[in-house]
């Protein structure tokens, strides 16, 4: 019987592991300045014996490994960018960088497949190709590291026939590694809305056309779209995360914007959403006598998991670390730029759990779990050693 990869495999390697998470936590570099991450990345792939071709969708670096007479082959992802955010720890490795910190756990999610990396180049227990993806830029929204990559050719150069991307998760336990068949993370597209009124005196409203008026009523409108809308069974937002007009207490002002952010899981539920915005916000301004104008930037998509990939890698994970260490994933209302990876391959985005006390995503406090390393790196090996079995 074969033996695959498990988490004792990687006990020997764990204080390196951690070494390394911590000093890429350290030393944090945001989207599109990845240098120095992706070199590092780069000269560990080499010395272990990986076909590396760097610089691609800007800082991208990918691993190639061949093994054996396989015929399928596996692409992996791990992203490498921090945020412009002060780190509020004070442990010994936090962050040298002034404003910037890895308030995300992309220093993990590199450590770890740099950790099956070395694995798997030493045991070579597979038979196909394995392609390593680190991408940068996943916190840059549009024009993100994932469409920069696939632009620069990324699926023709490296082909694949599946794609599994993973995120670290704050709540679930460590050690814990969480799953979801089709929708998991959605859509996020952004909403700028400019309402065109009539300026004047705030004495004389009744010869003005108040766009401070007029853009409250179209928020409000704007709530009765998920409620009367859309279908009760499906989940989705509309956030009006900003609203700006007037510059002084006794002037109406000539217009005000609004902005929004819009969360779906479906493409459905995502175009009737869009077109509902733009009828709301027309008509509520013409029935004021204003005129309004829209701008509507499509974000990245839904993730969604396919459903052979997603059945396959829960298996391995429930190899791994035992069934009830495998729940399902929670619908999470955040976006993730996988998701364009998995419009042009099948594949599944899975969260590994991150603690039940750990700070949220995106906060200062945040710090990625050195005791899901080893698990990570793990499965990372065993999913690799399962999907490229040896004949």
């Amino acid at each position: 019987m074969t033996k695959y990869a498990s988490i004792s495999d990687f006990q020997n390697a764990e204080p390196e592991l951690v070494e390394l998470r911590r000093h890429l936590h350290a030393h944090p570099e945001l989207s599109h300045q990845e240098k120095k991450t992706a070199q590092l990345v780069a000269a560990k792939l080499e010395g272990w014996g990986y076909e590396v071709t760097p610089n691609i969708g800007g800082h991208g670096v990918v691993g190639r490994m061949r093994v054996g007479n396989g015929n399928r082959s596996i692409a992996i992802r791990a992203d490498m960018d921090a945020l412009p955010i002060t780190e509020a720890a004070k442990h010994e490795y936090a962050s040298t960088i002034d404003g910037v910190m890895h308030a995300c756990g992309h220093d993990g999610h590199t450590t770890m497949l740099l950790g099956a990396a070395e694995y798997l180049a030493r045991t070579r227990n597979f038979s196909g190709t394995l392609n390593l993806i680190f991408q940068p830029a996943e916190e840059s929204g549009i024009g993100s590291g994932a469409v920069a990559m696939i632009a620069d050719g990324l699926f023709d150069r490296f082909p694949c026939d599946a794609i599994f991307g993973m995120h670290n998760h704050p709540g679930a336990p460590e050690g814990t590694i969480l799953m979801r068949s089709g929708p998991l993370m959605a859509a996020a597209d952004t909403v700028t809305i400019t309402v065109h009124g009539k300026g004047g005196h705030a004495a004389r409203p009744h010869l003005c056309i108040d766009p401070v008026v007029v853009g409250s009523s179209i928020v409000m409108a704007l709530q009765t779209i998920i409620s009367r809308s859309v279908d009760s069974t499906e989940t989705a937002v509309i956030t009006v995360g900003t609203f700006n007009g007037g510059t002084a207490t006794n002037i109406i002002a000539e217009s005000a914007t609004l902005t929004l952010s819009v969360r779906t899981f479906s493409d459905q539920v995502r175009a009737l959403i869009k077109e509902r915005i733009y009828k709301v916000v027309e008509t509520q301004a013409a029935s004021w006598g204003a005129t309004a104008s829209i701008e509507y930037d499509s974000g990245h998509p839904v993730v969604f998991n396919s459903p052979e990939e997603t059945e396959f890698a829960t298996v391995v994970a429930r190899e791994l670390t035992g069934e009830g260490n495998v729940p399902e994933c929670p619908l999470i209302p955040g976006s993730e730029d996988f998701s364009h990876f998995l419009q042009h391959k099948p594949g599944c985005f899975i969260r590994l759990g991150n603690g039940e006390s750990s700070a949220p995503l995106h906060n200062p406090a945040y710090d990625f779990g050195d005791k899901s390393l080893t698990t990570g790196a793990a499965f990372w090996a065993r999913l690799t050693e399962r999907f490229l079995a040896q004949e």
